[in-house]
């Protein structure tokens, strides 16, 4: 696994956990997850957020509803969102796909598929 030191350690850390017993010289790159998935599962998108981060992986998830029907967003930023969250899965080394009750739609099918071809991880809340 690659090595990286934070450039800015001591701001994102605190001054008294940079000046602490963690030497972040030492520590590695964590493995960077994005969540894919519908929207209308936010609450499941909380829980695998929770639980991946404390597991110590990075997190990428979404900014919020933005599923068909959704009156959250715009057109427009719809479109921004979905290349914002492909720019998560290509700076990731995995997906993990909120599939709840198997649903998988034609959005989440096409990161799916962009994960793939970039030979990501994919993996799913359910089989």
């Amino acid at each position: 696994m690659n090595s990286f030191v934070p450039v800015s350690a001591a701001l994102a850390f605190g001054r008294e956990a940079a000046s602490s017993d963690m030497d972040v010289h030492t520590l590695e790159r964590p493995h960077v997850i994005t969540l894919c998935g519908s929207t209308r599962f936010m609450d499941e998108f909380e829980l695998a957020n929770r639980r991946l981060t404390l597991e110590g992986n990075v997190v990428f998830s979404v900014a919020t509803k933005a599923h068909e029907g959704s009156s959250q967003v715009s057109d427009e930023q719809k479109k921004l969102l979905d290349r914002v969250h492909f720019e998560k899965i290509r700076l990731s080394d995995e997906v993990f796909v909120i599939n709840v009750g198997g649903y998988i739609g034609p959005s989440t099918k096409r990161e799916i598929e962009f994960a793939k071809h970039l030979g990501k991880i994919v993996r799913y809340l359910e089989p």
